[in-house]
């Protein structure tokens, strides 16, 4: 591909560049997502994609995401090098981040410290950001991975979603919203939740979610 010219928007269209297989055994766990975002699947090969998946997912900035979305190739001090990047997201403003996820032990190794800053040079001369990924706060990780239960719009009762972003316009304890519908408790938590998701209600990440959450109205 010509990444002088090609447009992110042809790449979230396409199909991942690699072919993906599964076995027993393998080393790897890959798998495919359901991705809010896309209102479809994504590709990933390990648990640690799956993480940064799961929070370009929950990022109410991001309009879609791409795995293994290009290959580049070109010349660099006399050596043919070769990229696939693992993610490629996109904003709503149509500013491109290119996502490399790399295990934090792996990044002092001198081949693969090499081909990411050589990929950096790429895509920061393209206008892209580049991001490279090895982890995020388990906590904040818990959280996102537990409100990912509560993506799917189509789980959740939507009359009780329309009333409560209609009439929660200011801090509210998740408990408290539970406890002023005690036969409908549950519908409540999924719908709040499920807002949460879809960024109306921000809550602090770093905080194990319980009752006690506060759930802000974002701006």
């Amino acid at each position: 591909m010509d990444l002088e010219i090609v447009q992110a928007k042809t790449l979230v269209e396409g199909s991942p560049w690699r072919v993906f297989r599964w076995r027993r055994g393998q080393a790897h766990y890959s798998g495919w997502y359901w991705a809010a975002t896309t209102g479809g699947h994504v590709v990933y090969e390990s648990r640690l994609e799956l993480a940064r998946l799961l929070l370009a997912d929950f990022d109410p900035r991001v309009v879609a995401i791409a795995a293994q979305p290009f290959c580049v190739t070109a010349e660099s001090r006399g050596e043919r090098r070769r990229h696939v990047p693992d993610f490629l997201l996109l904003d709503a403003e149509g500013a491109v981040t290119v996502v490399n996820v790399k295990p934090a032990e792996q990044l002092a190794r001198p081949k693969v410290a090499a081909a990411l800053a050589w990929a950096d040079e790429l895509f920061t001369v393209r206008g892209w950001r580049h991001e490279v990924w090895s982890g995020t706060s388990p906590t904040t990780l818990a959280n996102v991975r537990f409100l990912a239960a509560y993506r799917y719009p189509d789980r959740v009762d939507a009359a009780m979603v329309s009333w409560l972003e209609r009439q929660v316009t200011t801090d509210a304890f998740l408990g408290e919203l539970e406890s002023g519908w005690p036969d409908r408790a549950a519908d409540v938590r999924a719908a709040a939740l499920h807002l949460v998701w879809r960024g109306r209600f921000r809550v602090e990440l770093e905080v194990s979610l319980s009752a006690a959450t506060v759930l802000e109205r974002a701006a």
